[in-house]
């Protein structure tokens, strides 16, 4: 029987998310804390959201980091960094990284519990979901 890891999607729904490493110009990336309530609650994560049907997933994170953060991106500003892949019972996430330098406003907890900016070495030392992780590393990197 084959692992969980090479199981085929015919039984599971697969789940495209779309995250952004806001980068400022200390080199610091922007976290937001999961509200109380939610699944994964008071980690910390990349914000961003779930891509919607008929969505890009450019289009999904520039309307993610609105609602969530109040901020305007412009799509021409996300550069695609990496992925990670993870399977969560019946869904299987599809988690796209995006590196962002340029945005409009300032980014304020409109959905999560906090923000914090922390350099990519910082991380480790913050609880994350499991499938933000792996990105941290391309983080380090990068910057």
């Amino acid at each position: 029987m084959a692992d969980d890891a090479n199981r085929s999607l015919t039984n599971r729904h697969l789940m495209p998310v779309v995250a952004a490493a806001l980068v400022d110009d200390s080199g610091r990336v922007l976290l937001q804390r999961r509200p109380p309530g939610k699944q994964m609650a008071d980690l910390w994560e990349f914000p961003g959201g779930k891509v919607e049907a008929g969505e890009t997933p450019e289009a999904a994170l520039v309307r993610e980091l609105a609602e969530e953060l109040g901020i305007r991106v412009e799509p021409v500003s996300l550069t695609p960094l990496a992925f990670a892949s993870a399977s969560l019972g019946d869904r299987h996430l599809l988690l796209l990284l995006y590196v962002i330098r340029d945005w409009n406003g300032e980014p304020v907890a409109l959905e999560a519990s906090a923000l914090a900016w922390l350099r990519p070495g910082e991380m480790d030392d913050v609880a994350m979901p499991p499938a933000d992780v792996p990105l941290v590393e391309a983080l380090k990197r990068l910057l």
